[in-house]
């Protein structure tokens, strides 16, 4: 449910009696000692309404609230709504088992006075900075544009990264690899030395530069050195010079966090933060896992028990570490719960023993192959390194044996097969000693680019705000989703890459407020919040100090308003770029001054602000001063077709925009083909899609090939009964594809997101036939647990219940009762609709501006 009470999200929600006061936006008297003003959203009237008739028949209230700071928070705002007049009680658990509720009963306590106070001053805080800074970026960038305490410092972190992106210049250095045999055994060798001196390599250079860093004695080989190197090697004596064996202990992971567990969800299973939390939150709610918000990886007794247990029934004995392995949390501010998230009860379900599926099992299984690898023994290795010598050149052979792999048998970071990773860990290397004589069999001249920086994703973004104090883990996804949803920054391929508008209001804020972008002040932020928790500082003096004092946010923001100039805060400066960004009310486009004027020209949504050089704009703006390039004419009807670059990339045109062709006709180039590859014929025949391809077989329904926002398609439309969509593959062709190989890719089930569609996969069970029509009732796997189908009926399985528990009698009960409530449902929605849309009109239009302002302040 969330909260029950909260501050006014929009002017609508702001009580009449404070409505005319200067501070009624912020929904906090900053005059009255920060007093909050706290309103029951809509949607939770009628749950506050239930409640409080449900507490006019009990002898009791017991607050059962999830433990961390909002939690306790959401008890405090209860108890103060009820108003109970009967004996009260806090009780607080986290993990939703049997034995873990009786306990908690027995164990309750009062409220955390302490705990709420944080909370209030957190909220309050994240107010002031949202809804003062909010309404400046509205003035001088764009309308609906927000700042965060945290969030404006992740977005900085982006932004910095790209900026790094922009400054890198490439290195190039070329080396030799040496394909070696003994004995039948083949091994791989590279180049190190020339002559006693270390051969350069990616290491070495000066990213700002391309250049080898000053004061480095290495010897830098071109393309043409590294043949003739390779000519005068071949064919010589290759001799063993040394061999270093080394053992290496390597000690498992701690349990899970909340910040671990979204870093590895997001590399292994390519989760967002959000979806991460989201699917744990229903394991929780479900009895699967313990609490998912949470600083500590402390273990109970109970749960080392339970994963030591796991360890010899299924791996033996020799797996286990010889002393229960108990680990001790780090950061100061881990007071949000009080053990690591981890299988819940005292003994841990196998993930097969569950009964989930799709991605609940996924990240089942992930916490309960970390919880059981913390307790199984260290991984025994020896790293080998066999220095070679062929002439004046020294290569290097690398190995590594795995003597034992103790708890990499169960677990491996960033891997999802961990027998699979430990095949790949190991090196194999044929038994060398010194003097011995392998032979080469092959020798290659190899060449690299050194590589710009590496974008964040979202697991390196979770990372990095923890190691440096910036927010707490419990609040990262909605961070992350917040900045995603504000245009902010775009994910593309697991990459967080910023946004022109995210250098923008960067550059406002590093000039004008760089404490609010200050990652160290936003550390000793959090770190005085965890301390008014503690009742080690107060909380008062705290926010006048921040908000109305002499340097305070209120003061600054009145000061630094008159200074900033909208025409430069909306235009981004960029290194080595004379063309000006600047953004507009459609989004970031070039600005230029030629002999004529200014041109201007849209910059396309996947051209990134480190990608954009001299060469871009030339092109984005010859389109705008020349007009775009030519192809040819199409061939039956002689117009012109151009390739253009717009806002989503380029296209192709056929025609000229006029008053009697309005619209010429337009077609996407697909992924991967640039403006300069476009021929005419490939023009004319994306300008032809979508493309029929004929009927299908079985239903005679047309199969058509098109292009789409996802990128190619086929689609078999069958009318009433719905379209039926496939990808193509990458090595088919949307113009080329014939009828046939449309067929053979229908027949295949769907992947990905629409894994969730029953037609096209397994159901779980099948009950039998449904008596009124004959068609099946089936167990499905969901996104939210298993259901039951039925035609276009979903009914979802009532808690408590497995899916062996269903029967086909409670299956058609639960359908009809699902199928009775979706009519009445449906039908009332429209008569109220229709009945208050006059009404409704009229009221909302004057509020609804302020209301949408005052809701986009807040990120």
């Amino acid at each position: 449910m969330g909260h029950v009470r909260d501050l006014p999200q929009s002017a609508t929600e702001i009580p009449p009696a404070v409505k005319g006061e200067k501070w009624a936006q912020l929904g906090v008297n900053v005059d009255a000692d920060f007093e909050p003003v706290y309103v029951v959203p809509k949607d939770k009237k009628k749950i506050v309404t239930q409640l409080k008739d449900a507490l006019k028949d009990v002898d009791e209230l017991i607050l059962a609230t999830d433990e961390d700071r909002e939690g306790e928070s959401i008890s405090w705002h209860l108890y103060q709504l009820l108003k109970p007049k009967v004996p009260t009680k806090r009780m607080v658990f986290h993990e939703i088992t049997q034995d873990a509720i009786k306990k908690a009963l027995k164990n309750c306590r009062n409220i955390d006075e302490q705990l709420v106070r944080a909370q209030e001053t957190r909220r309050i805080l994240d107010r002031l900075v949202g809804y003062t800074l909010s309404p400046l970026l509205w003035k001088k960038i764009a309308w609906g544009l927000s700042a965060g305490r945290v969030q404006s410092v992740a977005v900085r972190l982006l932004v910095n990264k790209e900026r790094q992106r922009r400054a890198f210049r490439e290195g190039t250095y070329w080396d030799l690899k040496a394909s070696l045999e003994k004995d039948k055994t083949p091994f791989a060798a590279q180049l190190v030395t020339l002559g006693g001196t270390k051969i350069a390599n990616g290491g070495d250079f000066d990213a700002a530069t391309g250049q080898i860093v000053a004061g480095r004695n290495v010897l830098l080989l071109n393309e043409e050195q590294a043949l003739a190197l390779k000519e005068r090697l071949t064919g010589k004596t290759w001799s063993v010079a040394d061999i270093e064996e080394r053992p290496v202990t390597r000690k498992p992971a701690p349990p899970f966090t909340t910040s671990t567990l979204q870093q590895e969800s997001n590399r292994k299973l390519r989760l967002s933060a959000r979806d991460t939390m989201r699917i744990a939150q229903n394991l929780y709610e479900q009895g699967y896992i313990t609490y998912m918000r949470t600083d500590s990886v402390h273990l109970s007794d109970q749960a080392i028990a339970a994963a030591r247990s796991c360890v010899e029934k299924l791996y033996g004995q020799q797996y286990l570490s010889p002393q229960p392995r108990q680990y001790t949390t780090k950061s100061k501010g881990a007071q949000e719960a009080h053990e690591a998230i981890r299988p819940a009860g005292s003994t841990f379900r196998t993930p097969q023993e569950t009964g989930l599926g799709g991605r609940e099992l996924a990240v089942y299984d992930l916490i309960w192959k970390r919880t059981v690898a913390c307790q199984m023994a260290d991984s025994r290795q020896t790293q080998i390194s066999v220095q070679l010598q062929v002439e004046d050149a020294g290569f290097r052979s690398s190995g590594k044996r795995i003597e034992f792999p103790g708890y990499l048998r169960a677990y491996v970071e960033g891997s999802d097969d961990p027998e699979a990773a430990l095949e790949d860990q190991e090196v194999i290397l044929p038994s060398l000693k010194v003097g011995d004589r392998p032979n080469c069999t092959e020798l290659e001249a190899v060449g690299h680019e050194t590589q710009p920086p590496a974008r964040y994703t979202e697991a390196t973004l979770v990372k990095t705000l923890e190691s440096e104090g910036i927010g707490r883990p419990s609040t990262y996804a909605s961070i992350i989703g917040t900045i995603i949803d504000k245009g902010y920054t775009q994910l593309v391929n697991n990459a967080l890459i910023p946004t022109f508008t995210a250098f923008a209001v960067t550059d406002l804020l590093e000039k004008h407020f760089p404490d609010i972008v200050d990652p160290s002040f936003t550390s000793k932020m959090e770190q005085t919040l965890d301390d008014i928790a503690t009742g080690e500082a107060k909380w008062l003096p705290y926010l006048r100090q921040f908000y109305l004092g002499e340097k305070g946010l209120e003061t600054l923001v009145k000061e630094q308003e008159s200074q900033i100039d909208a025409t430069k805060a909306r235009t981004v400066e960029l290194e080595n770029l004379a063309a000006k960004v600047r953004i507009g009310k459609y989004g970031p486009y070039i600005e230029v001054e030629n002999g004529d004027g200014v041109v201007t020209a849209s910059i396309p949504k996947d051209l990134t602000p480190a990608d954009l050089d001299p060469k871009q704009v030339e092109v984005l703006l010859r389109q705008k001063t020349t007009g775009p390039d030519q192809v040819g004419r199409h061939p039956e009807t002689g117009e012109p077709i151009y390739v253009k670059i717009g806002a989503y990339g380029p296209y192709v045109q056929l025609g000229d925009k006029s008053e009697e062709n309005p619209k010429p006709k337009q077609a996407s180039l697909p992924k991967g083909v640039t403006p300069e590859n476009v021929t005419l014929e490939m023009a004319v025949g994306l300008l032809a899609l979508p493309r029929t391809l004929g009927t299908h077989p079985v239903t005679g329904s047309k199969i058509q090939a098109s292009l789409g926002r996802f990128g190619p398609y086929i689609v078999h439309d069958q009318g009433k009964e719905g379209k039926d969509y496939r990808s193509l593959k990458a090595a088919d062709n949307v113009l080329t594809i014939t009828l046939e190989r449309a067929l053979e890719l229908l027949s295949e089930p769907k992947k990905g997101r629409s894994s969730t569609n029953s037609k096209s996969k397994a159901a779980l069970r099948e009950l039998g036939t449904h008596p009124e029509d004959d068609e099946p009732v089936n167990i499905y796997d969901g996104p939210y647990g298993p259901y039951i189908k039925h035609g276009k009926t979903n009914a979802s399985i009532p808690e408590g219940q497995s899916v062996e528990d269903i029967t086909l009698a409670a299956a058609l009960e639960l359908l009809a009762a699902k199928a009775s409530t979706g009519k009445s449902t449906r039908k009332t929605t429209k008569s109220t609709t229709s009945k208050s849309k006059s009404t409704a009109s009229k009221s909302t239009a004057k509020s609804s501006t302020t209301a949408t302002k005052k809701k986009a302040a807040e990120g």
